[in-house]
């Protein structure tokens, strides 16, 4: 969950900034709340977009309720309240960008096609056209980590900025409300996806996993597809091609070892679904610079 606000449990969140600029900074927020814990009430004391990077939640606000899952993006206007909760699983980790109004202003006014400086949407759902810039923010925040080194943050805040501000407006309003029942459902499968150490595995297909949901697999798939915003099919293969892409970056693996380990048996098919996701082989991404 984000830790903008002034209520959030100091129990419950662990937040470590890992940059900061003029009017803007980086924070990794750990989440270890569960369904026990009662949500309380926040206010973004920034503009805010958060990478979710692992676990989900609820995300509550005058927009309305979202399970937020890996590969999404939550957005915060300055001075809109909120709630984070969990009562479906427990804990998330975030990467949560912040930015002032008054830096946020100076962006969007620089930003060419943009109309609104407000998000009109409290999220964006997890797409293949994310997974390349959230795997270069994933090796980044690595490399912040580990070396102390965070250059590359400050121009992943700037175009995460703007991606956000684009997709924001192109997002058509979610019909329906989220039920409990489905929200449980779709976490539960969502972490399952997570979990898995073999994303190939048979247990992921369409039918076990409504199966688990309790439900058909007509009903599994119209429930998944509305909540995260793509198929199970589609999640798995994000969220495989989001694994392949850091281990390029920050392992010595070779590809087809990768490639293996990412669930893939033969190697082509891994290179061409590769190539659609990041616009590159596995070779030419590997060997490109960090930032």
């Amino acid at each position: 969950m984000l830790f903008d606000g002034k209520a959030c449990s100091p129990v419950t969140i662990e937040a470590t900034t890992l940059a900061s600029g003029n009017g803007w900074s980086v924070q990794e927020v750990i989440c270890s709340a569960g369904p026990r814990d009662r949500a309380f009430e926040e206010r973004h004391e920034t503009v805010s977009v958060a990478a979710v990077l692992a676990g989900t939640f609820l995300y509550r606000s005058g927009q309305g309720d979202t399970l937020l899952a890996p590969g999404s993006l939550l957005l915060g206007n300055h001075g809109q309240c909120f709630e984070c909760g969990h009562e479906h699983g427990t804990g998330d980790h975030c990467l949560s960008f912040h930015f002032t109004p008054a830096c946020w202003e100076n962006l969007v006014a620089a930003m060419p096609g943009v109309r609104k400086a407000t998000f009109g949407h409290s999220h964006v759902p997890p797409a293949a056209s994310l997974t390349r810039l959230l795997a270069r923010l994933e090796s980044a925040r690595q490399e912040a980590v580990r070396q102390g080194n965070a250059a590359a943050l400050e121009e992943i805040a700037i175009d995460l900025a703007g991606i956000a501000l684009h997709v924001d407006a192109g997002l058509r309003p979610r019909s329906g409300r989220l039920g409990r029942h489905d929200a449980q459902r779709v976490s539960d499968a969502v972490r399952r996806i997570e979990a898995s150490a073999q994303l190939a595995d048979d247990s992921l297909t369409l039918g076990e996993l409504s199966r688990e949901a309790g439900l058909s697999p007509w009903h599994f798939l119209r429930v998944f597809r509305r909540v995260v915003g793509m198929t199970p099919h589609q999640y798995v293969l994000r969220t495989r091609m989001h694994r392949a892409a850091v281990q390029l970056r920050d392992s010595t693996t070779s590809i087809s070892g990768i490639a293996f380990e990412a669930g893939f048996s033969d190697l082509s098919t891994f290179n061409h679904r590769f190539r659609a996701v990041m616009g590159m082989n596995p070779g030419s991404y590997r060997a490109r610079p960090k930032c």
